[in-house]
């Protein structure tokens, strides 16, 4: 078995797994069923009191399917920090280095595997839900096409941020507070909860050009309104940043493997 095969199958046991657990998918899509909801009546209200048909290019059907796929994006996020560093504190990487298999990339593709199963569940109830009280918005098959190339980059670019968080773990006690941090900025500036298009004009270059709304704002935003130059945009932001975040993966897991051999590990 050569090496991609290795790993294609660790994503693929790894979503079979998650599979299994029908009652956590189930709580999962309550969870987000109840903040949809939520959000749907805040919006419609938004839209009501300030008299408007769109608020930043988006009608209000295309603000909750917009909302749907951000929380789907969010929502479907393994806990990688958080597994990384305690394998750090347990020691349990100093054995996963014993092993034929390059500890970044099995993690990697254990995530997409976990990662996938879930956004599939997630975004299948928040489909139901914007049926259910908005209705279809108009969608494209070059649209959807464009939306699924961009969405496995921006987990890919998440897995690098978060993995690198995790890393942490060998100079910090815990990493909880990194990931917190980490969790709220992806909200807030990827525009999971408000799109990048409603802040104030100054802002929207920069906000746009970091990584955060690559993870969340963009194929969301490509989805609800599909626009080939915008894609373009996208990816190639998409591609450079995981170029860079991969490179400093890199370095960060390399000093910080040489400090288990330091220590006799």
């Amino acid at each position: 078995m050569n090496n991609i095969t290795k790993y294609i199958w660790i994503g693929w046991t790894s979503a079979r797994s998650n599979l299994a657990y029908l009652a956590e998918v189930a709580s999962r899509g309550v969870f987000l069923f109840v903040i949809l909801y939520i959000f749907l009546q805040l919006w419609r209200v938004t839209y009501t009191e300030t008299n408007a048909q769109q608020l930043g290019n988006f009608s209000l059907a295309q603000m909750l399917w917009y909302l749907g796929i951000t929380e789907s994006i969010v929502l479907s996020a393994p806990t990688i920090a958080q597994e990384v560093d305690e394998d750090v504190r347990t020691g349990a990487l100093a054995v996963q280095l014993i092993r034929p298999l390059s500890y970044p990339l099995y993690r990697l593709w254990t995530t997409l595997g976990e990662r996938a199963v879930r956004f599939g569940l997630n975004v299948t109830v928040s489909i139901v839900i914007a049926l259910l009280f908005v209705g279809l918005i108009p969608l494209s098959l070059p649209g959807i096409f464009l939306f699924l190339l961009s969405l496995p980059l921006a987990f890919v670019l998440d897995f690098l941020a978060t993995f690198l968080v995790g890393l942490g773990a060998f100079w910090l006690e815990n990493t909880t507070g990194l990931m917190l941090i980490y969790s709220r900025i992806t909200m807030i500036l990827g525009g999971m909860l408000i799109p990048l298009d409603l802040f104030p004009e100054q802002w929207q270059p920069l906000l746009k050009n970091l990584p955060f709304a690559s993870i969340v704002y963009g194929p969301a935003r490509l989805f609800v309104q599909p626009d080939l130059a915008f894609a373009g945009e996208l990816l190639l932001r998409q591609a450079i940043a995981i170029g860079v975040l991969s490179l400093l993966v890199a370095w960060v897991y390399s000093t910080a493997v040489k400090r288990i051999h330091a220590n006799g590990g």
